[in-house]
């Protein structure tokens, strides 16, 4: 039935339990079923044992997803993977089931559950039900770190090309990539312009870099930093790039971070900040992940509006916000 045909209150309804379907592709995502299903059609009998399930309601949970076309279901009861099951597997490409694992689990499910405490009191649930923010709980359980690190990157997939490809970077000599991670964007602006890098990061998160780097051929042209864009950032780059980094912190710890930022710069430095850009007024845009970061991190996305006045706060002036062919638009800026 087309949206605009449906009831308000049943449209409301079926807002409020989406819930159901998020559980049911998460347990088909916990329990391996697209790996189970990977070399050919089974039965919920044949699938019981590596699932640890009983077979009868194992049947209609399996049945449920053929309804959202993750399965089908053939005359002799077997269950086979359609295309968009075949996604589902742990190693198709696109890490959609480290995804749900991770954004649709037990710990996000559970912050979730106190989304309203954030809303009254404007504090992360994340440490209200952990006792500890995002990223220490990751630091603290390397299973979880290892999914959400490769949901961020089935997330950002398309960025790090459209960037190197919206953004005219030929006349920077030296980049620096502060909290850069792997350096995957690094590495595509790189691979199009004759530019030196650093990849500032902290030891233990960008420990996968320099594999990386070597399988892009770009690791001549990169230093690697360890330090806390907390304390500070290498000085006299040509321009300094934030990648995700701010939506993820207060609005305190992201003065902090530019500050660092601004007083590295030269004069003629750019600051480019890679986000998401809210939509002013009623446009859509990115309200989900606005409430992902206010729930997890404490953080925000802005829109073009709010990213000036923050950048002004911090001693710098936004020049202009660069869209791309991904989400994420690129907020440019220098010293003020």
């Amino acid at each position: 039935m087309p949206e605009q045909s449906v009831q308000p209150h049943v449209r409301l309804v079926q807002m409020a339990t989406a819930c159901f379907l998020s559980r049911l592709v998460w347990a088909a995502a916990n329990l391996r079923i697209a790996d189970h299903l990977a070399s050919g059609p089974k039965s919920a009998d044949e699938l019981s044992a590596p699932t640890g399930c009983n077979a009868r309601p194992l049947h209609r949970f399996l049945r449920a997803l053929t309804n959202f076309g993750i399965l089908t279901l053939g005359e002799d009861a077997r269950f086979a993977l359609t295309p968009l099951g075949e996604a589902l597997k742990s190693d198709a490409p696109g890490f959609a089931r480290s995804t749900i694992l991770s954004m649709a689990g037990q710990w996000s499910w559970r912050a979730w559950e106190e989304f309203q405490y954030t809303v009254e009191t404007g504090k992360p649930a994340m440490e209200r039900v952990f006792g500890m923010p995002l990223f220490e709980f990751l630091a603290q359980h390397p299973d979880e770190a290892a999914r959400f690190s490769e949901s961020m990157a089935s997330v950002h997939e398309a960025e790090p090309a459209a960037v190197a490809e919206a953004y005219d970077f030929s006349p920077l000599g030296v980049i620096v990539d502060v909290g850069g991670a792997t350096g995957n964007l690094l590495a595509h602006i790189l691979a199009r312009y004759p530019a030196r890098g650093v990849l500032f990061d902290r030891p233990h998160v960008a420990s996968q870099a320099p594999a990386l780097l070597r399988s892009r051929g770009v690791e001549g042209r990169v230093a690697i930093e360890p330090g806390s864009f907390f304390e500070s950032v290498p000085a006299g780059g040509d321009a300094y790039i934030l990648s995700h980094v701010i939506h993820d912190w207060d609005e305190e710890q992201c003065l902090t971070i530019l500050g660092h930022c601004r007083r590295a710069m030269k004069p003629a430095s750019k600051l480019l900040l890679i986000e998401l850009v809210l939509r002013e007024g009623n446009a859509p845009g990115f309200g989900s992940s606005d409430m992902v970061m206010m729930l997890l991190t404490g953080g925000e996305e802005r829109t073009a509006q709010e990213y000036g006045a923050l950048l002004a706060r911090a001693g710098l002036r936004m020049t202009r916000v660069v869209p791309t062919a991904s989400n994420a638009s690129i907020v440019e800026a220098e010293r003020a």
